[in-house]
């Protein structure tokens, strides 16, 4: 298996890298096959090692011959294959009627799918329909697919989870939820967008030894990494000092809300900021500094006492805890009015739908529910088209736009959108949001290219809930992620 590529691209697109690897690198496309049955029969190894009785169900496709070449290699390896057809083998062409002949070849017999094969079953291997899905599911398939769900196996897709668009992650009528998912010569998008995320599993990634730039396809997504972590935050000179570690204001905490406050500002000061103020109520700064005589807090009662602090800022977090009355009203204001760098986020982001504007110095981090209401749509419309909706945000909004949620989406000048593939559901839940603001704002302190910034922002949040939920994703909380940041921001 290979590390995952930053590189997503359409179906059609990866199907183009494949022939070109065919055509000009001379590589057969049985060969191909050979090698994803291979590399998925390694991954079967390694993830179930227990596993001795295999069910494989073969489509019509490719990806049925994929199938094919696992049950062969499974049953060469003595482990118990029974591979179940979803259509009629003799109807095969090409490599995936080759596929189906050597299996023949070398004992494997196919029958016709029957879901009393399930329970028997340690792992079921899904090369039913592939990436080239573009129809509702029906029929043999959409019956399998829910015999599969109702026995709750383990599941292996090869791929892609069978019923999920390879491009846009919908869920076509029905879809295999897996276990595990290998996809195979180029990261599709439908992986992380829509349903994707549900349906996945754990993604691995065997290129084949067909080259990344085959073709010189164009990128649909890029996905964050590691390097761009290494590269917004290198290590720090011996001589730093606070000021040039950048000052981030939190201007939040409105009425009964300090909690959402002091998230925020103690992210941004395990992110690395230099120097850390909250601006919020009187009645929130005992409860802010209690425990964190880092932070520094002032008692802010109008839009004026808050303009001294905001000479002071290079980036401004607007909106944790916030509040949308008289008071908070004032201070979204001026924090706008001021010229600053500014991350908006959770009531900022509610004020900013109450009257809309557009700059191109800040950064907005909604999730689907607050970017519904910036553009007039409902959660699950922007859910299913998330692409979509990042690019509303920007069109509509400026500058950089992070959409939260599995598989995080950051768009800004460069017009590519980047994608997070770290993270984990434990991190559904409150005060999230709220870390990630300042987590943000201050590697924006450190860094002065907002795009950039939001992305390992967004990375740093989601590897440091990765760590965190080592001991387990339900539970995990907010200060739990804070806990781990400092190993995130620090390059090895």
């Amino acid at each position: 298996m290979s590390v995952l590529p930053t590189a997503f691209h359409t179906a059609q697109q990866v199907r183009d890298m494949d022939r070109w690897a065919i055509e000009r690198l001379g590589i057969p496309g049985y060969t191909l096959m050979t090698r994803a049955g291979e590399a998925a029969l390694d991954l079967i190894v390694e993830a179930w090692p227990e596993a001795r009785r295999l069910l494989v169900l073969c489509g019509s496709g490719n990806n049925a011959g994929d199938g094919y070449v696992v049950a062969r290699l499974a049953r060469a390896a003595g482990l118990e294959v029974t591979l179940a057809s979803l259509s009629d083998p003799s109807r095969l062409g090409g490599d995936a009627a080759r596929a189906h002949a050597d299996f023949l070849a070398h004992g494997g017999q196919a029958r016709e799918f029957d879901a009393s094969l399930l329970p028997e079953a340690d792992l079921v291997v899904d090369a039913m329909l592939g990436t080239g899905l573009d129809r509702e599911v029906r029929g043999a398939y959409a019956r399998c697919i829910d015999a599969v769900k109702a026995a709750a196996r383990p599941v292996l897709a090869l791929d892609v989870p069978s019923g999920l668009h390879a491009d846009s992650g919908a869920t076509m009528g029905r879809a295999v939820r897996a276990d595990r998912t290998i996809t195979f010569v180029g990261l599709k998008a439908g992986l992380v967008l829509g349903d994707g995320p549900d349906l996945v599993g754990m993604l691995s990634f065997a290129g084949l030894g067909v080259p990344q730039d085959a073709g010189g396809m164009a990128t649909v997504m890029r996905r964050i990494d590691a390097a761009d972590a290494a590269r917004v935050l290198p290590r720090r000179r011996r001589a730093a000092h606070k000021g040039e570690n950048g000052r981030v204001l939190v201007v939040g905490g409105g009425p009964g809300m300090p909690g959402a406050a002091r998230l925020a500002a103690a992210a941004a000061l395990r992110a690395g900021a230099g120097l850390v103020t909250v601006a919020t109520r009187a009645e929130h700064v005992a409860a802010i500094v209690a425990g964190r005589p880092e932070i520094i807090c002032h008692a802010i009662g109008s839009a004026r006492e808050l303009e001294a602090l905001l000479a002071q800022t290079d980036v401004i977090a607007l909106g944790p805890g916030l509040g949308r009355g008289e008071w908070s009203q004032a201070m979204f204001e001026a924090a706008l009015a001021a010229g600053k760098p500014v991350v908006v986020d959770a009531d900022g982001l509610n004020l900013l739908a109450a009257g809309q504007r557009r700059r191109d110095d800040w950064i907005l981090t909604p999730h689907p529910g607050e970017a519904a209401r910036l553009l007039g749509r409902s959660p699950a419309e922007v859910q299913a088209d998330r692409l979509g909706s990042v690019r509303a945000l920007v069109d509509r909004f400026g500058g950089v736009a992070v959409l939260k949620g599995a598989a995080s989406l950051v768009l800004g000048p460069s017009g590519l959108p980047w994608v997070c593939t770290a993270g984990n559901p434990g991190m559904a839940t409150a005060g999230m949001g709220d870390v990630l603001t300042g987590v943000v704002a201050a590697v924006w302190a450190q860094h002065r290219d907002a795009e950039a910034a939001a992305a390992v922002g967004v990375l740093v949040h989601a590897a440091a809930g990765d760590l965190a939920a080592r001991g387990g994703e339900r539970g995990l909380l907010a200060t739990d992620v804070i806990d781990r940041l400092r190993e995130c921001v620090n390059p090895a």
